[in-house]
């Protein structure tokens, strides 16, 4: 029986060798090919690059065979290349998209496919439909409506990319240079120069070795790095820059008495900071910071893009420079899209990604961390300082995420309570609205607000809560576990 394959919010993801295996991921590389022909891009080529997982390099050659032999030239990275810089490479080789082979923040028995498409942002669900319908047409061994070679055969052994180009049309390709090139017009490198910053890194293992540290020390930063070599299980935890996985990074801030903490995620979309104080500064926090940044200190004017379960506190901004706020649904995707069609100068996520105006419509941990250095250089604050200047201005929010377990009983009770979920009043407030964009939203007439999203793979609700204060946000949490009849 065939394995179902699907895209999820960021691409396909399965644990190696059971699902993730060298016939599945040549399976998906064809569906990919017969979706680029089908847009008539195939002489484009496309760029393949990955991270540092299990069997990273050997599954590059695979999808790489595949291409080829689906005539599709390749631009085959060379070493580990993180998401971003992949995507960047689009733009530089002019190509019809690129894979990344990569299960970004996940554990390590995992791995994963990610279709970028040519405008080099996350492939919207249109696409990944398509590429799905592809899969499925293949499985069932019905022709696809592109012309198809016989598929490869396969060595699975590991080919440096010299020795992949001898054998089909793949060129090796280092976008180091040319990312770090186009990095360096974005950000201010003189200001930081000019800081004496002192920096820790923490590329935890992943795909963002060498990048952070690189471009921080060209600006003559003094930097001190940890767990820069590769190790396909990361040390033991997963590749996550959250609050609960920097304890060394906070330890190593303080004890070197340093500016700033800067960790990436396992494919360095994603970031993660600790302020001087070794407070762990979130998303929801640095995403206003940034904005606050970019309106008052660049001087740019333009909308931003966030989920549905991003902070308000963007709103506020950008209600006082009479800036719209773009809200979509849980996902880059969906902020990659608004970016390119609205032309929104910050988009961004609760989860850590972002990206700004001038760059790609795809998250970049590199870009976040970097961003960071500017602020604290060009302020003389650390952030935690900036973040008291902003709330004086536009008041304090609080947010939280909770993910409740239930059993899948409980999770189809709670799935048709929510359908006709209205309540009028929440912890003494009024509730003034409901948007249903992605899960439950209820905002309510003081602003603060709740969402309800049920996982779409687990018996699992996330619960999340912006309030006024703390004391409002315990109410509100506690609530709407009573309502749902959610057990912690």
């Amino acid at each position: 029986m065939s394995h179902k394959i699907s895209f999820g919010t960021d691409g396909w993801r399965g644990i190696i060798a059971k699902d993730f295996t060298f016939d599945n991921v040549r399976l998906v590389a064809r569906a990919v090919a017969a979706y680029i022909h089908q847009l008539g891009l195939g002489k484009r080529g496309i760029v393949v690059g990955r991270d540092n997982r299990f069997l990273a390099e050997e599954f590059a050659e695979a999808v790489a065979e595949e291409f080829t032999n689906q005539d599709i030239p390749v631009f085959l990275c060379s070493g580990a290349t993180p998401t971003p810089v992949t995507a960047y490479a689009i733009k530089l080789q002019e190509a019809a998209g690129a894979v990344m082979l990569t299960a970004s923040h996940n554990p390590p028995p995992y791995n994963g496919f990610k279709f970028i498409p040519e405008y080099a942002g996350p492939a919207l669900p249109h696409i990944t439909q398509k590429i799905e319908e592809n899969i499925a047409k293949l499985q069932a061994g019905e022709p696809c409506d592109f012309y198809q070679l016989e598929p490869a055969t396969g060595r699975y052994g590991h080919l440096v990319a010299e020795e992949l180009a001898k054998t089909c049309n793949c060129t090796e390709l280092n976008p180091f240079e040319a990312y770090i090139e186009h990095i360096s017009t974005i950000i201010d490198l003189a200001v930081i120069r000019q800081a004496g910053l002192k920096v820790v890194v923490d590329p935890m293992y992943g795909a963002g070795i060498g990048y952070l540290e690189h471009l921080l020390g060209e600006a003559g930063a003094q930097v001190e790095v940890f767990h820069n070599t590769r190790d396909p299980l990361f040390g033991g935890t997963l590749p996550e820059p959250t609050g609960h996985s920097l304890d060394e990074l906070r330890q190593r801030v303080k004890a070197g008495s340093a500016h700033l903490g800067l960790a990436l995620d396992g494919d360095a979309d994603r970031f993660g900071i600790i302020d001087a104080n070794g407070e762990y500064i979130t998303p929801n926090q640095f995403l206003p910071l940034l904005y606050y940044h970019l309106l008052t200190v660049k001087g740019w004017r333009g909308p931003v893009a966030r989920t549905v379960a991003t902070t308000h506190l963007l709103d506020r901004l950008a209600a006082k420079v009479g800036q719209p706020v773009y809200e979509s649904p849980v996902g880059f995707k969906y902020i990659g899209q608004n970016m390119l069609e609205k032309d929104c100068i910050l988009g961004g996520e609760e989860s850590g990604g972002l990206s700004i105006k001038g760059h790609i419509p795809e998250k970049d941990g590199i870009l976040a961390g970097l961003l960071a250095a500017e602020m604290v250089a060009y302020h003389q604050k650390s952030l935690t300082e900036l973040l008291q200047q902003v709330y004086a201005e536009f008041g304090q929010l609080y947010s939280e995420r909770l993910d409740i377990h239930t059993s899948l009983e409980q999770k189809e009770a709670i799935l048709s309570q929510l359908k006709d979920f209205a309540p009028s009043e929440l912890a003494g407030q009024l509730v003034t609205e409901k948007i249903t964009l992605d899960g439950t939203k209820l905002i309510l007439a003081d602003g603060a607000w709740v969402l309800i999203r049920p996982s779409g793979t687990e018996p699992l609700f996330r619960v999340y809560v912006e309030a006024n204060s703390l004391e409002q946000k315990h109410k509100l949490q506690q609530a709407i576990k009573e309502m749902l009849h959610l057990d912690t």
